[in-house]
């Protein structure tokens, strides 16, 4: 009887409160946004975090912020993240916009996941004509 005590009491300290997980998502979201805005030179007021919990994109941008960056942003910041759930969630919202799932999970860095098509084409050379 001990053991069984022990082991929900030890269950129930692992597992992680939901507001705990959505203060995880909602700081890669604000990371994301921020590295936006510093790379790109996007305006802070173009790109907005989406409230945890929303349906949709997790980032809202503007028209310009939409033309420097042409994807829909969806962030998962979980340990055991279902990669592929991620993107099909990040599809389902992208509204004609390119998909783009950001992972992360604790002690490593954000991961940006693309179809290949849309790797490929982000990588090609630029001057494709100059070839013989």
């Amino acid at each position: 009887m001990m053991e069984k005590i022990g082991t929900k009491w030890i269950q129930s300290i692992l597992k992680m409160k939901t507001s705990s997980a959505k203060a995880k998502g909602r700081n890669l979201q604000k990371k994301v946004r921020e590295l936006l805005i510093e790379y790109l030179k996007i305006d802070p007021e173009d790109i907005e975090s989406r409230s945890m919990g929303a349906g949709g994109e997790d980032l809202i941008m503007a028209k310009a912020a939409r033309n420097l960056f042409p994807y829909s942003i969806e962030c998962k910041n979980q340990e055991k993240v279902n990669i592929w759930s991620a993107y099909k969630q990040a599809e389902e919202n992208c509204k004609g916009y390119m998909p783009l799932a950001v992972i992360k999970k604790n002690h490593h860095k954000p991961l940006a996941v693309v179809d290949l098509e849309t790797f490929i084409l982000l990588n090609r050379k630029e001057d494709d004509n100059n070839r013989s």
